[in-house]
């Protein structure tokens, strides 16, 4: 399987590459180095692909923050700190947190929040209060509304 692509050949598999799914450039440059492409073709290849606008950093990020949010329930604090991985820039991820609205942030917070207090059978409140706040802190909320939500979860509870 040690195929060699011509400059030409990795173009187009790479544009196919960023068309099937939003990428953001790492994603793209580890691609390109799978494919066994040198530093120049590389940088070639993703200036073609930002001028063709199949590769667009902003674009990527803000689909990243609305689906990561609307389908995996994360918080603000994980999404950052996955964009942040994936080498975005402070202002992309700054404009990426925009695209999920107050409402909608406070509403999957809610939901989930309670759907998750009401799954843990825990009998020890204390327990259930660590497996609940470890749920909602790894979902990548912040720590001052899962403390709230908590004390007001127990005080029905």
């Amino acid at each position: 399987m040690n195929e060699i692509f011509t400059l030409k050949q990795a173009l187009e598999k790479l544009e196919h590459f960023c068309a099937y799914q939003e990428r953001c450039h790492a994603e793209v440059v580890s691609k390109l180095y799978s494919l066994k492409m040198t530093s120049d073709e590389i940088d070639v290849i993703v200036v073609q692909l930002i001028e063709g606008n199949f590769l667009n950093e902003t674009r990527f990020a803000c689909s990243f923050a609305r689906g990561k949010h609307r389908i995996k329930h994360w918080g603000k604090i994980r999404i950052t700190n996955e964009l942040r991985a994936k080498q975005i820039s402070s202002t992309n991820i700054t404009l990426a947190l925009k695209e999920i609205s107050s409402e909608e942030y406070e509403t999957t917070f809610e939901q989930l929040s309670e759907r998750c207090w009401n799954s843990i059978p825990e009998k020890n409140t204390l327990k259930k209060r660590k497996k609940f706040c470890d749920y909602m802190l790894r979902r990548g909320f912040e720590s001052f509304l899962v403390y709230e939500k908590v004390t007001q979860l127990e005080k029905d509870f």
